[in-house]
């Protein structure tokens, strides 16, 4: 078997590289992995990760060889590498949180679980669902709406001298919140087709994005079901109220919306999922993973068992 290692080294607050790579090589040596089964590559531009990844699965496919690759960095190069190797059945991908969010690990374990190497390397595979949508696919969750437009603000506020990602963060939260916060969509689930005027659309494979906000608390990987949360048109003193509830997953419990917000937050398992504005020179900001921008629709859909996952080997026996 060969073990790929695969490391940002601007994700996250500083170049995780420096520490990662000694510890990569004293964590396979520990394991009894021959040198010559071990290959440690840094990126340098947008995307490389998943150039490499599929650099990585196509030599492995040549040899017809099993292939272990850890992306270390935050959720979108896991991403970059996931989708990457996602089309050889004989790859694995594993997450290293070097990045500012690494929400998707929430949904399995710790940070401190998955920065173990060594559990790592021991580790074991499991099958998961992965999100088609018009953007590329997503192992985590997608959205559309207010959550997205948060995101997506984030940038042009790091650009303000000695605003860091903290404070970047909360400014573009209030521009949202100050700016038009709802949209009147078209939403089709599974064929039922209906509007709404919402201020978010999440439809989750995973449980937590944005930087911790639990959006589908039961939401399962591996069940080849799509959890979408419809978030309808409040008041900017209700969405006070309502936004600590949702982020701390409170707002769904057994299968359903509490009670008390039955009348503001809508649940709908799903396969498939599209939703546009009803305006059609309206658009929308996406989110695919952590990845921003605006579009003229959000289309999603399950593609069950379709990647193979690396848990660390404490969490994968939890799991089992």
């Amino acid at each position: 078997m060969k073990y790929h290692f695969i490391i940002n080294p601007v994700a996250g607050k500083q170049d995780s590289s420096k520490v990662l790579v000694p510890e990569i090589k004293r964590a396979a040596a520990a394991c009894g992995i021959a040198e010559t089964d071990l290959t440690i590559q840094l990126t340098n531009r947008p995307a490389h990760a998943h150039f490499l990844a599929l650099e990585a699965v196509s030599a492995a496919a040549e040899q017809d060889e099993e292939i272990r690759i850890y992306a270390a960095g935050g959720d979108g190069t896991f991403n970059e590498v996931l989708t990457g190797a996602m089309n050889y059945k004989k790859a694995a991908v594993g997450l290293l949180p070097y990045g500012s969010g690494n929400d998707f690990l929430r949904s399995f374990g710790t940070r401190e679980e998955f920065c173990d190497i060594e559990d790592q390397l021991r580790g074991g595979v499991k099958e998961i669902d992965m999100i088609k949508t018009q953007r590329g696919y997503a192992a985590d969750i997608c959205s559309a709406g207010l959550d997205a437009k948060v995101a997506y603000g984030i940038p042009k506020f790091r650009r303000i001298p000695f605003c860091g990602g903290g404070m970047a963060y909360k400014l573009s939260i209030v521009e949202v919140l100050l700016g038009k916060r709802a949209t009147r969509l078209h939403i089709n689930i599974d064929g039922n087709e209906f509007e709404r005027s919402a201020i978010l659309v999440a439809v989750c494979n995973g449980r937590y994005y944005g930087g911790g906000f639990l959006a589908a608390p039961e939401s399962q990987l591996d069940d080849g079901v799509l959890d979408v949360m419809v978030v309808n048109e409040i008041s900017l003193a209700k969405i006070a109220k309502v936004l600590p509830i949702y982020q701390a997953g409170k707002h769904f419990a057994n299968g359903e919306i509490v009670p008390e917000l039955e009348n503001i937050v809508e649940y709908y398992p799903a396969k498939s999922v599209h939703i546009r504005p009803v305006d059609e020179n309206q658009e929308v900001i996406v989110n695919v993973d952590g990845e921003c921008g605006p579009d003229k629709e959000l289309s999603a859909e399950i593609v069950p068992l379709s990647a193979r996952l690396i848990l660390p080997k404490k969490v994968y026996d939890k799991q089992m």
